[in-house]
C-alpha cells in the first residue's frame, strides 16, 4: 500500500470508530458490520439495479417463492398453490400471520399490486405479463392468476437474477417510481432503520421480530430465514485496501464482493477466511453490439469466439484456478441446464478460421470500440487480453478505457460506436438468472425487445426460447433446450469467456452462512461469537 493510501485508510478507520463509539467493540456480538461491494444505487429492488440494491431488497422484503442453493424452487410466503388441469389457472394462498414492519397484515391486494409493478419493470416480469390474462383476489390470503397459455409461474416468481418480484405494501407498489420520500416498509426478516441512514456512509438494519420464518432448514432464498444477530450495519468504504485494513483491524466483520487480487492478498491471513458462498458460478462473457457492423453479421460474431481461449482468461482474470472455470454453456456449467450442445467448434482457439469468417463477413478493418475498465480489475485485464487476441484475428481494436460507471452508461447507448456507442464490452452476471431461458438475458434474441445491451436478434432462437418457456413437459423442455443451445452457438449473441466465483472475506468469529444461488449475499442465519 502506498503511503498516501495508508494515511487515507487510517483516517477512514478512525472515522469509523468515532461514528460508532463503544458499540464498535469487536466483542459486541449483537452487531454484524459489513462493507458492501458498492453503495446502494437505488432502494427499489423490483427493476434494474446493482447487487447492493438486491441485497437490500432480499433483507427488507419477502417473496412468494425462493430458489435454494441448487436453484430448486420452494414456496416462501406461499402456504399452498393449486394449478388447474389445463395449467391456465393458478390459485395461490399466503401463509398465515405475514405482516409488514408497520404491523399491518400482508394481503393479496399488496401481492397483486407488487406483481403488476414488477411486470412493468423487470425482463422476467415483462415476459410473464404477456401471458397473464388477469390477477384477482379471492380473499385477503388467496388470489388467482389466470393465464392465456401455460407459463412457469413458480420459476418467474422465484427469480433472483434480475429485478426481484418481492412484495411491497400496496401504497408503495401503486405509487410509481421510488423517491426520497418512499417508505421502505417490507415484510422481510430485517427492517431498514431510516433515521440512521447516512448516504454514502452507512445503512442500518435491525431484526424484525414480527417475522415468521418457515420451519424448513435454510437453503439459498428458501427455508427458514432466522436472523440471529439483532443489528446489521453496512459501512460504505471506498476501496479494497481500506476494506481489507478494516477487516484485519476487527472494525469490520465481513467484506461483500472481494476483488480477486485482494482475495489473494488476504488468503491465509490469521483470523480471516476468504471463500465463495455459492456453488453456482457466474458467467463471464464478451457482448457484441448486434445493431452495427461488423457484429450485425453472425460470421463476425463467430470469429470473436474462435479468437479466444478460455483458460487464458481464467488465468489472467481470477488469480487462482478454483476461482474461475472454463465453460462452454449458455446456461451455466454446474446448473441443472448446463448443456454444451453446439459448442464443439469453439472449444479451442482457431485464429485461421476466425480470419476466414471475418473476411467473409465483409469486415474491412474499420475501428472496433471495445469498452474497458480496470476499476473492475478482472474485467480490465480480460479486456486487454481480448484486444490482443482480436488483433491477431484481424480486428482493428480500439480500447475505450473509463471508470466502471462510465462503461455501464456507455454500454446502454444505442448510438453508433463512433458517436458514444460501442462494438464490444466484457462483463459478468449472476448465474441464477442465466441457468433458465426464461431469465437468461445473454441468450435472449427477441428482435426489437428491450433485451440486454448488445440487442441480439434471431427469430429462430427467440422462437425456441418461447417454446421452452411454455412447454410444461420436462422431457420435451430438455429437447427444446438442446435445439436452443445449438442455435445460440450458431448465431453467437454472446461470446462465453468462462465463469467465475464471487468471493467474500470474513473474520473467523462469524459462522452460519447460507449459500446463495446468486450474487445476492444472505445475512440471515449468521452468528457472531
Amino acid at each position: 500500500m502506498s503511503p498516501i493510501r495508508a494515511i487515507a485508510s487510517i483516517g477512514l478507520l478512525t472515522g469509523l470508530l468515532a461514528s460508532g463509539g463503544a458499540a464498535l467493540a469487536q466483542s459486541d456480538t449483537s452487531i454484524l458490520r459489513v462493507t458492501p461491494g458498492s453503495d446502494v444505487n437505488t432502494f427499489d429492488p423490483t427493476g434494474p439495479a446493482g447487487t447492493a440494491a438486491y441485497i437490500h431488497g432480499m433483507m427488507v422484503y419477502d417473496a412468494l417463492y425462493g430458489q435454494d442453493e441448487e436453484l430448486r424452487i420452494h414456496p416462501q410466503m406461499v402456504e399452498r398453490d393449486e394449478v388447474s388441469s389445463d395449467s391456465l389457472t393458478w390459485t395461490i394462498t399466503l401463509r398465515e400471520g405475514l405482516a409488514f414492519h408497520d404491523g399491518s397484515p400482508v394481503t393479496t391486494a399488496d401481492v397483486i399490486a407488487s406483481l403488476r409493478r414488477w411486470m412493468g419493470l423487470d425482463v422476467v416480469g415483462r415476459t410473464m405479463a404477456l401471458d397473464v390474462e388477469a390477477m384477482e383476489p379471492v380473499d385477503a390470503r388467496t388470489f388467482r392468476i389466470r393465464l392465456k397459455r401455460a407459463f412457469p409461474v413458480r420459476a418467474a416468481l422465484a427469480n433472483s437474477g434480475s429485478g426481484l418480484p418481492v412484495i411491497l405494501r400496496e401504497r408503495e407498489a401503486s405509487a410509481g417510481p421510488f423517491t426520497r420520500g418512499t417508505e421502505l416498509i417490507g415484510s422481510g426478516p430485517f427492517r431498514f432503520v431510516a433515521n440512521e441512514f447516512r448516504p454514502g456512509d452507512r445503512l442500518v438494519y435491525e431484526r424484525f421480530d414480527g417475522y415468521r420464518p418457515r420451519v424448513e432448514p435454510p437453503s439459498g432464498f428458501a427455508g427458514g430465514k432466522v436472523v440471529r444477530i439483532p443489528r446489521l450495519e453496512f459501512h460504505i468504504l471506498p476501496d479494497a485496501s481500506t476494506k481489507a485494513a478494516a477487516l484485519q483491524a476487527g472494525e469490520i466483520d465481513f467484506i461483500d464482493q472481494v476483488p480477486f487480487d485482494q482475495a489473494e492478498a488476504m488468503q491465509g491471513r490469521r483470523g480471516i477466511t476468504v471463500a465463495a458462498l455459492s456453488r453456482i458460478y457466474n458467467p463471464f462473457f464478451m457482448r457484441p453490439n448486434s445493431l452495427y457492423p461488423p457484429f450485425n453479421n453472425a460470421d463476425a460474431r463467430r470469429a470473436l469466439a474462435l479468437a479466444i481461449h478460455q483458460p487464458d482468461y481464467m488465468a489472467v482474470s481470477f488469480v487462482r484456478p478454483e476461482w474461475g472455470q472454463p465453460c462452454h454453456s449458455f446456461f451455466v456449467c454446474g446448473s441443472p441446464n448446463g448443456i454444451t450442445t453446439g459448442s464443439e467448434p469453439y472449444r479451442q482457439q482457431n485464429l485461421a478460421e476466425a480470419r476466414r469468417l471475418l473476411e467473409r463477413s465483409g469486415y474491412r478493418g474499420e475501428p472496433i470500440v471495445l469498452l474497458n475498465s480496470r476499476e473492475t480489475l478482472f474485467v480490465g485485464v480480460a479486456g486487454e487480453l481480448a484486444a490482443q487476441n482480436l488483433r491477431e484475428a484481424g480486428f482493428n481494436i480500439v480500447l475505450a478505457e473509463s471508470d466502471w460507471g462510465t462503461l455501464m452508461a456507455r454500454r446502454n447507448s444505442r448510438n453508433p460506436p463512433d458517436r458514444g456507442g460501442f462494438n464490444l464490452f466484457i462483463t459478468s452476471i449472476s448465474g441464477s438468472g442465466v441457468y433458465s431461458p426464461l431469465s437468461n438475458s445473454i441468450a435472449d434474441t427477441t428482435c426489437g425487445a428491450r433485451n440486454f445491451a448488445g440487442w441480439a436478434c434471431d427469430e429462430e432462437a427467440a422462437r425456441l426460447r418461447d417454446e421452452y418457456i411454455h412447454e410444461p413437459d420436462e422431457a420435451k423442455q430438455r429437447e427444446i433446450l438442446e435445439r436452443l443451445s445449438r442455435r445460440l452457438w450458431d448465431v453467437m449473441p454472446t461470446v462465453i469467456l468462462g465463469q467465475r466465483a464471487q468471493l467474500y472475506a470474513w473474520r473467523n468469529n462469524i459462522s452460519g452462512f447460507v449459500r446463495s444461488p446468486s450474487l445476492i449475499t444472505i445475512f440471515w442465519n449468521i452468528e457472531k461469537r
